[in-house]
């Protein structure tokens, strides 16, 4: 009963968006307030009908009702309660209730958070985001419906992905969708300020706050998918530039532009039509990441869905919503008039440079990425296109956008004189000395080491650089520095955390030691300062799966440091292997071991690596998201910058 009654919300949910879109657009064209009033309402029914859909979807996994389709094919009654929960965005049906779920809610709390913005603006975001929640809601029933019951339910279900049975990819996917699905709130603002022919320093004020949420969400989301594939793959990289994960961060480096670009608009009434075209990309990026997830186009571990059915549907919506929104901005940039004039040397040049390189950048990740299916679609040949390609091509843009950030950060706004940039020629001198000084001390290795210590260093002398300028002279220097926008402080710690994860992924790239070799039990082995001793190996039953495990002991200088664990898991449900890595976490270095199957000869393969500053790139995410927090609470964002008023209005009914 629950189900049917879920199902029906569902079908009720989609005649509410499509009411929500209809009403408000066509009261804000015809001034009629009582129609564009009805907006809030609408957006709120949805969330309402949605949420319950999806918690009645969560009541039947956890309980394990197997007369649903979804739960026989992604659940199991074995399945620790973690993994039922995760079972129901862990599926294509699930996920995309879930995309439903979040786009709803960010509609709840325009409805709620947005009573400052003008009627009419109001009523064409909510209006916009209704249209997408409608398409979506349609995609689900007509194509992806987690609730379509089977006609014999059997006693016991397929179980789900084991390699989705883990705590970390447990959280990755709400936290990459509220930040995929996030930016639709930003398009919907984009699309509105196209229909009303206005952006203004308020405009940009007010799309901020929800752009710096959505990028905190994809910097969580993004950091856990990395954090679970170094640990869990076993394979001891954190990035491995594959379809899926490109498709998450091409949205943020859009966002991220978008994130800086709106400053210009707020500050200087500039870049107006770059800002909303940004806008624009952003939630296109999500939607064409949905496409390679869902379509099957592209193969990836990643991958929800291989139906080219409902890959023609995404298609579908991808052109109507990202395919209309370039159309309408085509017509109506010319309207976007920007007022704000500026020297070629000023923090508006700067955030410039910063949105190019950042849009650049992107580009280059999406022409990687797809890059393999024009291959074939064109010239009939399949390619492969890997990390070698990436690293080339991607890496000189992150190296310019670093050094620009801290010039760009202390210069003014409009005109910059001389003696501002005068100030970071101490920290570029001490940057390049320990470029110097670490490529003397690693003996003619490579130079990505030294120039990613420089580049981290650099970025992070920048921040302090900053605030002491903004300090201002004379005394009371520390009391103006706590009395600082929380913004301010939100930025600088964004671009430390930036210096930190460069620093981290290029001691981990540069200096990193491997070695792989047939250990019997017993047998140690020397690598770099480490001894590691193979002191056990044995089969044990899990929860769910099977498991051959070793007792690996580590030392160093003789002394004992930690006993590692590393497994070799059986699913037999799933019939599916999976790699759990033995780690000996540090703030220099991981010891990571990896275990392989019993060889033909006797022993078993080990492979040890010794990975510096590994978990600077995940503390490095966490800080840049600690930052974009910052910059959230601050109190320009929370209440509201202009009065609420309402619009003038013709025919009231």
């Amino acid at each position: 009963m629950l189900n049917e009654l879920a199902h029906f919300s569902l079908n009720i949910a989609l005649g509410f968006a499509v009411f929500g879109t209809i009403v408000p657009l066509a009261g804000s064209t015809l001034r009629r307030s009582s129609w564009m009033q009805l907006a809030p309402i609408f957006s709120t029914l949805q969330f309402i009908l949605v949420a319950f859909a999806f918690g009645a979807l969560t009541v039947a996994f956890v309980s394990s009702d197997f007369s649903l389709r979804v739960v026989v094919l992604n659940s199991h009654t074995l399945k620790p309660m973690l993994y039922k929960i995760a079972g129901v965005w862990g599926n294509h049906e699930g996920s995309l209730l879930l995309w439903v779920l979040i786009l709803t809610l960010f509609a709840a709390c325009a409805a709620v958070f947005g009573k400052t913005l003008p009627q009419s603006l109001l009523a064409r975001v909510l209006g916009v985001q209704s249209s997408i929640t409608a398409a979506f809601l349609a995609f689900v029933l007509f194509t992806s419906n987690p609730f379509t019951r089977v006609e014999f339910p059997p006693f016991n279900g397929q179980g789900l992905n084991p390699l989705l049975q883990d705590p970390g990819l447990a959280f990755h996917p709400p936290f990459l969708y509220l930040g995929y699905v996030g930016l639709s709130i930003t398009f919907s603002f984009a699309i509105a300020a196209l229909l009303e022919g206005k952006v203004d320093a308020a405009w940009g004020r007010w799309v901020r706050p929800w752009t710096l949420a959505a990028w905190i969400f994809l910097t969580i989301g993004i950091g856990l998918g990395s954090w679970w594939a170094y640990y869990e793959l076993g394979w001891g990289g954190f990035w491995f530039w594959d379809p899926v994960e490109n498709a998450s961060f091409m949205p943020w480096l859009i966002s991220a532009a978008l994130l800086h670009s709106a400053i210009v608009v707020e500050k200087r009434d500039a870049l107006k039509a770059w800002t909303i075209l940004l806008a624009i990309l952003a939630f296109g990026f999500s939607l064409i990441g949905t496409f390679i997830v869902r379509s099957g186009v592209l193969t990836s571990v990643h991958a929800f869905a291989n139906d080219p059915e409902r890959g023609v549907f995404i298609l579908m919506i991808l052109g109507v919503f990202f395919g209309g929104a370039l159309l309408l901005f085509a017509l109506r940039a010319n309207a976007m008039d920007s007022k704000g004039v500026f020297a070629t040397v000023s923090r508006e040049s700067a955030l410039i440079a910063n949105n190019l390189l950042l849009a650049i950048s992107c580009f280059v990740v999406f022409v990687g990425t797809v890059w393999p299916l024009v291959a074939e679609l064109l010239m009939d040949r399949k390619l492969s296109v890997g990390p070698p390609f990436f690293n080339v091509a991607f890496t000189p843009f992150m190296v310019a956008l670093a050094v620009i950030l801290p010039i760009g950060s202390t210069l003014p706004w409009k005109r910059a004189k001389r003696a501002h940039l005068s100030r970071l020629w101490p920290v570029a001198v001490f940057c390049l000395a320990c470029v110097g000084l670490t490529w003397a001390m690693q003996t003619g290795r490579s130079l990505i080491g030294p120039v990613g210590l420089g580049l981290g260093v650099w970025l992070v002398m920048g921040v302090l650089i900053e605030l002491y300028q903004r300090t201002g002279r004379g005394t009371g220097k520390w009391s103006r520095l706590l009395s600082l926008p929380l913004a301010d402080w939100g930025k600088a710690t964004a671009h430390a955390g930036l210096g930190i994860i460069i620093f981290g992924v290029a001691g981990i790239t540069a200096w990193q030691v491997e070695d792989i070799r047939v250990m019997a039990i017993g047998d140690s082995a020397e690598i770099a300062e480490f001894t590691v001793t193979l002191d056990n190996v044995e089969d044990l039953r899990g929860p769910n799966y099977l498991t051959t495990m070793a007792d690996i002991k580590l030392a160093r200088d003789g002394k004992f440091i930690a006993n590692l664990y590393p497994e070799r898991r059986y699913y037999p449900v799933a019939e599916m292997p999976t790699t759990e890595a033995g780690i000996d976490s540090g703030l220099w270095r991981d010891v990571y071991v990896v275990v392989g199957d019993a060889q033909p000869q006797g022993g078993y393969a080990v492979r040890t690596f010794i990975k510096p500053l590994a978990n600077w790139i995940w503390t490095g995410a966490i800080i840049m998201a600690m930052g974009g927090l910052l910059s959230l609470f601050d109190r320009r964002y929370r209440v509201g910058s202009v009065a609420a008023r309402r619009d003038p209005v013709e025919g009231e009914a």
